[in-house]
């Protein structure tokens, strides 16, 4: 969406020129405006067919709510009233427009107009931006335009608006007062802005999160073919610990540390601290789909999982042996930069280890301070070649997965029609597993949509999203590399297409390597076809 250059909201009209238009009036109907706020801080108002979706979907909101009891919907997707705007998605609670695929977040208001003024009368007025397309004023701008146009102005100051402009009628011209440059102008009718009774605006406030409320903010019922939804929810999960130079080893690390000794052919005799008493519970699924396996943190799943079976080999190393270890960056033939870490006498500082499938080597100490750092979940990654030991699972905070079908094709897919992946995550507070426990943390532009041909390789993606869904690998809790914002929701390297109908933002079809990419994807974070049918 093209942003004019400057703008502003002033109200009063030039002397001898017509005032802009009160926000409502009690002799005729409001309509409803909504506006996003752009860079020059200038409100550009959506198209009246989208501003009537937003309505009509608010107030359908409104009436179910006061039915079933349950809140305001949290979250518009726009793309519904106008494919352009694919990835955009209104999150009302915070009333601000959040883009999926690049995350850029803007302010979003709704003004109320009269409904003889032009926005009742569905006009708009516009300027020739220098791509040589048309952006529209701001909405009081228009309203003011159009009354000077009504009332036979040949040319009106757009100073007292804010911007340092006039405009020409007969000419149709907008020129810059101080280096006189020259725009075209335009007036364009498109449909009408709704009719609205409330003339009070939204205001911004906290959703609701609560277990009962979350899985129930959509935008109403999916007409397919089939649904089908899963409910992810965290795992419990003790206090991580980083590794120091005088930490003792905790319990939740005694089942990891028992794999690299006893693939070391070493006897196990660990000292234990107390765990600290967890806050962070498990909560019960709300779906009839069946969850993921349950990974203990203490250890204990590690035995049933592939990390177990030799994870690595003991092996000795002459004390010329030249290479490093690539996690404490110390000699291999050197004690371990993390000897400190445990206070055990079974497994010796200088111990090396070999990781039976890739080869690669590196000190067992320090290969238990780099789990001891993770999930503890009993899988390991190599730091070196990134081949993964065991099954990896991520952070991705509680939500819902919803699956859908129907027959309209993808660009580039014209053969088949289309799945659709619905994902929902509602703010929440951080678990231990998080970057800041305890902490809120937010969600963005929730539900996301995203899309798969519906074809041979389409499914089979899809049903390796399901497992990553269900592993927790889908999104994490991070900061947003496009906003700078901390302790929210981001994607976690796994790319989905947010755009149905076009590939604006390249986060679209048509994209003949998309499925490739994203199955390469999916197996470095070790979901490949291995895992389906378990």
């Amino acid at each position: 969406m093209a942003a004019a250059q400057g703008a502003g909201s002033g109200s009063a009209g030039p002397s001898g020129a017509p005032g802009s238009a009160p926000a409502h009036s009690s002799s005729s109907a409001a309509v409803a405006v909504w506006e996003w706020q752009d860079e020059f801080g200038r409100w550009r108002p959506y198209r009246g067919s989208v501003c009537s979706y937003i309505e009509q979907v608010i107030q359908a909101s409104q009436q179910k709510g006061r039915r079933s009891g349950s809140g305001l919907l949290s979250s518009i997707p726009l793309g519904h009233a106008d494919p352009a705007l694919a990835p955009y998605v209104i999150d009302i609670p915070s009333l601000t427009q959040f883009r999926q695929d690049t995350g850029t977040m803007r302010a979003v208001r709704r003004h109320v107009f009269p409904g003889d003024s032009a926005a009742g009368q569905g006009v708009v007025w516009e300027w020739q931006n220098d791509e040589g397309g048309w952006s529209p004023y701001e909405m009081n701008v228009c309203v003011f335009l159009e009354q000077a146009r009504a009332t036979n102005h040949q040319r009106v100051d757009l100073g007292p608006l804010g911007y340092n402009y006039e405009v020409d009628f007969v000419a149709q011209v907008q020129t810059n007062k101080t280096t006189r440059f020259r725009r075209s102008v335009q007036r364009r009718l498109d449909a009408p802005y709704p009719v609205t009774t409330s003339t009070a605006p939204l205001h911004k406030g906290v959703g609701c999160s609560c277990q009962q409320c979350w899985p129930n903010s959509g935008t109403g019922p999916i007409t397919t073919r089939y649904r089908h939804s899963m409910t992810n929810f965290p795992n419990s999960s003790t206090t991580h610990q980083v590794p120091g130079r005088t930490a003792s080893v905790s319990s939740s690390n005694v089942g990891m540390t028992a794999i690299l000794m006893s693939a070391a052919g070493l006897p196990v005799h660990l000292t234990r601290v107390p765990q600290a008493a967890s806050t962070h519970k498990a909560t019960k699924k709300h779906s009839s789909v069946k969850e993921g396996r349950k990974v203990s943190k203490k250890g204990s799943s590690c035995s049933n999982s592939g990390i177990c079976f030799h994870l690595l080999l003991f092996i000795s190393l002459p004390l010329s042996f030249p290479l490093d270890c690539m996690i404490c960056m110390e000699k291999l033939s050197s004690p371990s930069g993390y000897s400190d870490s445990c206070q055990s006498s079974s497994i010796r500082p200088e111990a090396v280890g070999r990781l039976r499938n890739c080869q690669h080597s590196f000190h067992m100490l320090c290969m238990l301070a780099m789990y001891s750092n993770g999930n503890k979940d009993g899988s390991l990654q190599c730091p070196s070649c990134k081949t993964i030991y065991g099954e990896k699972t991520g952070t991705q905070p509680k939500g819902k997965m919803e699956i859908s079908t129907f027959p309209q094709s993808l660009p580039g897919h014209k053969d088949c029609g289309t799945i659709r992946i619905v994902y929902h995550i509602s703010r929440g507070i951080q678990g231990p597993e998080h970057p800041n426990p305890g902490m809120p943390y937010t969600a963005r532009g929730f539900p996301r949509y995203c899309y798969l041909p519906d074809n041979e390789k389409g499914r089979k993606v899809l049903e390796l999203l399901k497992v990553a869904w269900k592993r927790r690998l889908i999104f994490t809790v991070g900061t947003s590399n496009t906003t700078g914002e901390s302790n929210t929701v981001v994607w976690n390297e796994i790319h989905h297409k947010t755009e149905m109908d076009s590939n604006l933002s390249g986060h679209g079809y048509p994209d003949p390597n998309y499925l490739d990419n994203v199955l390469a994807e999916l197996a470095a974070q070790g979901v490949t076809e291995d895992c389906l049918g378990h």
